[in-house]
């Protein structure tokens, strides 16, 4: 895993880059991003680096995530090609988690600067 450093109007934004899984399905799979809490509050993942099951509604790995990034007040912009997620529910989660502004959904990758530059 490698960590590009960013920094917009003075905040320092990680993009984690692998050829990896990173966020798993496995409870407590968000512990591999801990390193990075430490320096950063502002974090750009991929959706290749998530598993899939993530944008599975019914499971638990969204609300963990969105309890930890929340908890350590850390904002996430999640960069993908969302339509290959299909689901109304999946589509309004998307939405909505735009708005509140701690998990971002975006394409491309200069979209999500923008959310976690504010």
């Amino acid at each position: 895993m490698t960590i590009i450093t960013y920094i917009s109007q003075q905040i320092k934004i990680a993009e984690v880059i692998s050829d990896d899984i990173v966020i798993q399905a496995s409870k407590g799979s968000l512990d591999s991003l801990g390193n990075i809490y430490q320096d950063f509050n502002k974090i750009i993942i991929h959706d290749r680096n998530i598993t899939p099951e993530f944008f599975n509604l019914k499971n638990e790995i969204v609300a963990e995530m969105l309890q930890r990034f929340s908890h350590y007040r850390v904002r996430l912009a999640i960069i993908g090609d969302f339509k290959k997620f299909p689901g109304k529910s999946t589509a309004e989660f998307i939405y909505e988690s735009n708005k509140r502004k701690v998990v971002n959904f975006v394409s491309p990758q200069p979209e999500a600067i923008k959310p976690l530059s504010d």
